[in-house]
């Protein structure tokens, strides 16, 4: 793998008829095509002649040509990369962060929470299908270019939502998560194909963890900011519209993607052509020497000439150099459009039974990351930020407004003996029993959204703390807090991100060094267990196990996308990414109707069933992670190996088989056996 400071690419001299050392598909391909109809194979004395003490100038070629990875500009790229995600994840987790605010601002119903998960059930839909086919689009098109078209995808689906938002429509809402779900798991497929393009080696886990991280910055700010947004700002629509503008400045920095990769590509093409060229100015000076130590004045030596085409092996030179070169030419070519024809979605069937199971682990690990997340605003406002106020207290006034500008005087809450009742700091503060009020009680109506206000038995559920009639005039101590609440709860219920953000660039960095994915992975499913069991069955500070939570997602995530390219042949890279992220979103899909389910049958209330549902996920994922560990032992440790130990042992093989004659070059040179050789010529 080519790094820093290393040979970008490698000479090797060769026959006409040798295969290219490098894909798999790409030996097949070179092995099959006879560029000049020779059938010579290659030896030790095809490249030097060792008794005659003079090469044999066979064409030589680049091995490939040079790997992005060797290019400093390929860091600008993962920068790109990831402010193109961190607008997307914004968007994605707005609903989250504003759970409580849309139960207020949607119109009142039972069914709210099956109506809140349907938009992550409706984003998913499509990308059970659409990654498959995104990530064999990415082989087939590029990675830079449907980064971008899936950018777009994603901004016009951010701008319908939001248009839903604002004429407070379910269904504009659901065709809006609809479209942002079209592009936005392509959109990640195409970007972990661009990192692993560009990261090729031993720094693609390091370059995973450091996106992931810079992306979920994006969810951070988003569980900060939209609350804020909703509560003190524009209101629910303009927290929405923030994550669409969002959206759109991810569409520009794709576009930015395209420029820089295309550039970078005519550099390395630049680079390998002129490398070639180097060789074949070597090769025809020394055909055209009439003196020398090659020459019949040199070293008296009999045989052929350089070039002379006599004798066993014949040697290519002058016209036969260059027939040779445009015969490479084409077959390199031809071999590109075998190796692009090649990739079918069908192709899935000769995926390994090791990323089957990975993929399973998948499904079931992130059913207790991703959904937690969606519901994890509401399940810490029920736990722990605004519980239900004492059962035995009431208002003085039951039939007036607690706090606000319709209530003259004090409304207190009393327990059952009339004494005054003690409400924690975390639960919520009582209601009144009725409310009717119109328009003509204040002068100061015109700002409520509705001109009158009656509900004969009120319930949190008739309270919209966005609406300045409950805000302001008639429950601002209920509203007051709420909002505190739901801003505190943005703020915990980020601690699992941004221990992602702080980590997984050093955990990225520590699996590319120790290897043991599948033993980590086990180990993130066990601390997910103990996480939600936590939650489920004490009522402790929410904080340490959401530290354990940021724990485990990050270990997770950081073996768990290096360790897809690790699976399958290199060739079907963008369409294992495809395959493993529709599977993902199945779970995905149903996993928030299930939460809404359990939810509604538990008298809705999430503690603790619907923690026991997570809870069943995570030790799903741990039983998974055990039977993988066994099957990579039988693949040879491909997961559990270290990417810096497979790397030193593609560079011994290099130089055992090439005879020390391809040491470490400085720089962009290049090495050649011929330059190498001139030690041998007397």
């Amino acid at each position: 793998m080519a790094m820093d400071g290393e040979n970008e690419y490698e000479e090797v001299a060769f026959p006409p008829s040798a295969a290219v050392v490098g894909h798999p598909s790409e030996n097949h391909c070179a092995s099959s095509l006879d560029l000049d109809g020779g059938t010579d194979s290659l030896d030790d004395d095809d490249i030097m002649d060792e008794d005659r003490g003079r090469p044999r100038l066979h064409p030589v070629a680049p091995r490939t040509m040079p790997r992005k990875s060797s290019l400093r500009s390929r860091w600008l790229v993962l920068a790109l990369t990831c402010t193109v995600m961190t607008g997307s994840y914004y968007a994605y987790d707005i609903p989250s962060a504003l759970h409580q605010q849309l139960q207020d601002y949607m119109p009142p119903s039972p069914r709210y929470e099956m109506r809140f998960n349907l938009l992550y059930t409706v984003y998913s839909v499509p990308n059970v299908v659409l990654p498959l086919f995104g990530g064999n689009v990415v082989d087939r098109i590029g990675a830079p270019v449907c980064l971008a078209a899936f950018a777009s995808t994603v901004c016009a689906g951010a701008a319908i939502l939001s248009m839903g938002v604002a004429n407070k429509s379910w269904e504009v809402m659901y065709l809006g998560r609809f479209v942002f779900g079209l592009g936005a798991e392509s959109l990640c497929v195409a970007q972990s194909t661009v990192v692993s393009d560009w990261f090729e080696g031993g720094e693609v886990a390091l370059a995973m963890g450091i996106g992931l991280a810079v992306s979920r910055l994006g969810s951070i700010w988003n569980n900060i900011v939209s609350p804020k947004a909703a509560n003190n700002g524009g209101g629910v629509e303009a927290a929405f519209w923030i994550g669409a503008t969002l959206t759109f400045c991810s569409v520009l920095t794709a576009g930015a993607v395209i420029l820089v990769d295309g550039r970078a590509t005519r550099k390395l093409e630049r680079r390998a052509a002129g490398g070639g060229a180097a060789l074949q100015s070597l090769t025809a000076a020394l055909l055209e020497s009439e003196e020398g130590p090659l020459g019949p004045d040199g070293d008296g030596m009999a045989g052929p000439r350089l070039g002379d085409g006599g004798g066993g092996n014949p040697n290519v030179g002058g016209e036969d150099a260059a027939a040779f070169d445009e015969n490479g030419a084409s077959a390199k070519a031809a071999c590109a459009a075998a190796a692009e024809s090649g990739v079918r979605i069908t192709d899935v069937r000769k995926f390994t039974p090791l990323f089957w199971l990975l993929t399973l682990s998948c499904f079931v690990v992130y059913g207790c990351v991703l959904p937690f997340n969606n519901v994890a605003s509401g399940i810490l406002l029920e736990r722990n930020f605004f519980t239900s106020p004492p059962a035995h207290c009431h208002l003085e006034y039951p039939g007036q407004c607690s706090v606000g500008y319709l209530q003259q005087g004090t409304n207190d809450a009393l327990d059952e003996n009339d004494d005054v009742c003690l409400i924690a700091p975390s639960q919520a503060p009582v209601l009144p029993s009725l409310v009717n009020h119109t328009s003509a009680d204040s002068e100061k109506s015109g700002k409520w959204e509705e001109s009158t206000y009656v509900y004969p038995s009120l319930t949190s559920d008739h309270v919209d703390c966005g609406d300045p009639f409950w805000l302001d005039a008639c429950t601002s101590d209920y509203c007051g807090k709420q909002n505190a609440a739901t801003e505190h709860a943005g703020k915990v219920m980020s601690i699992p991100y941004l221990i992602s953000a702080v980590s997984s660039p050093l955990l990225g960095h520590l699996v590319d060094r120790v290897g043991r994915r599948a033993q980590i992975a086990v180990l993130s499913s066990s601390l997910l267990l103990v996480v939600h069991s936590t939650l489920a069955m004490s009522s402790s500070s929410p904080v340490p196990p959401l530290v354990g939570q940021g724990i485990a997602y990050s270990l997770y995530a950081a073996v768990l996308w290096p360790s897809v390219p690790l699976t399958v042949p290199k060739l079907y890279t963008g369409t294992a990414f495809g395959v493993i992220t529709s599977i993902q979103n199945i779970g995905l899909a149903l996993f928030p109707l299930v939460i809404a389910a359990v939810y509604n049958a538990s008298g809705r209330r999430y503690i603790p069933n619907v923690e026991f549902f997570f809870m069943v996920c995570a030790a799903a994922g741990v039983v998974v992670g055990v039977f993988m560990n066994r099957l990579d032992r039988r693949y040879g440790n491909k997961l559990n190996k270290a990417s810096a130990e497979e790397e030193d042992v593609v560079v011994d093989s290099i130089r055992e088989e090439g005879d020390d004659d391809f040491s470490a070059v400085e720089g962009d040179g290049y090495y050649s056996p011929l330059l190498h050789s001139e030690q041998h010529i007397t």
